[in-house]
């Protein structure tokens, strides 16, 4: 393969070199979230800044840790997991948002999968569409764990990855609106969670890659329960999430016995 960064040491996209990242890596989509987990660790430092790539790395119980944007969709996650694994990453969690779809999700809840719907593109150019996408069962558990510790509402299950996020909310209006609408259904039927963007891709390459990977979501809001008239306030705060994720690294790196 090319290097495209040219004898640099660091990857391409993420701008990231061996020793500048811990083992655990947080994944939220937004780069501004990053500098809001980063306060939960110890000792936080920049260590690359580069297109939708912000990361930082510090300390949580003694054990070297960082945080890296992923960007919105599966091409540009599955980048950054790529690039991660090749400095010496091995467990990632996802934090992000996701809209609810069983009516039983409010807004605020989180959200931790324990599979993903393949709608999106990435994933089908590293394997067939009958692998499934399914996190690390070790990631799932302490994330739960990470839910009860921060004492706040929690769902478990499948979410639906898409690539198009307005696909979703006015599937109406495109030329594949039939079809969009009939998957949804059948997701919902299927007791599908949440709607997302990311996890499909990243869970099947960490499969690929052969490292750990979950998701934990804030539910913003959930459009079937506004449909079903039933209330549907708004919440953007991640910090919940945040802290679940927090609370699920801490334990993992109690399970993997990675404190010094």
């Amino acid at each position: 393969m090319i290097d495209y960064s040219e004898g640099s040491g660091k990857q391409y996209h993420t701008g990231v070199g061996k020793g500048d990242v811990g083992r655990y890596v947080f994944l939220p989509g937004d780069p501004k979230r990053c500098a809001k987990i980063a306060k939960y660790f110890d000792d936080a430092e920049l260590v690359a800044d580069s297109r939708e790539y912000v990361t930082y790395t510090g300390w949580l119980n003694g054990v070297k840790v960082s945080v890296t944007s992923t960007g919105i969709g599966g091409p540009s996650a599955s980048i950054a997991m790529e690039e991660l694994t090749a400095v010496g990453a091995d467990t990632f969690i996802r934090v992000g948002t996701c809209g609810g779809m069983d009516l039983s999700v409010k807004s605020g809840d989180l959200v931790i999968a324990t599979g993903a719907i393949r709608m999106e593109g990435t994933s089908k150019e590293y394997s067939p569409i009958e692998y499934p996408a399914v996190p690390d069962l070790d990631i799932v558990n302490a994330l739960v764990e990470g839910a009860r510790r921060v004492e706040h509402p929690y769902h478990t299950g499948v979410v639906e990855c898409k690539d198009a996020f307005y696909g979703q909310h006015r599937p109406e209006t495109l030329p594949n609106g039939p079809d969009l609408i009939r998957k949804w259904d059948a997701w919902l039927k299927m007791g599908a969670k949440a709607s997302e963007m990311e996890s499909a891709a990243l869970f099947i390459v960490a499969s690929y890659l052969h490292v750990r990977c979950g998701t934990v979501l804030l539910t913003v809001a959930n459009q079937e329960r506004q449909r079903a008239g039933l209330p549907n306030p708004q919440v953007h705060d991640t910090d919940l999430a945040i802290k679940a994720a927090i609370e699920a690294v801490k334990y993992l790196i109690e399970q993997d016995g990675s404190a010094d």
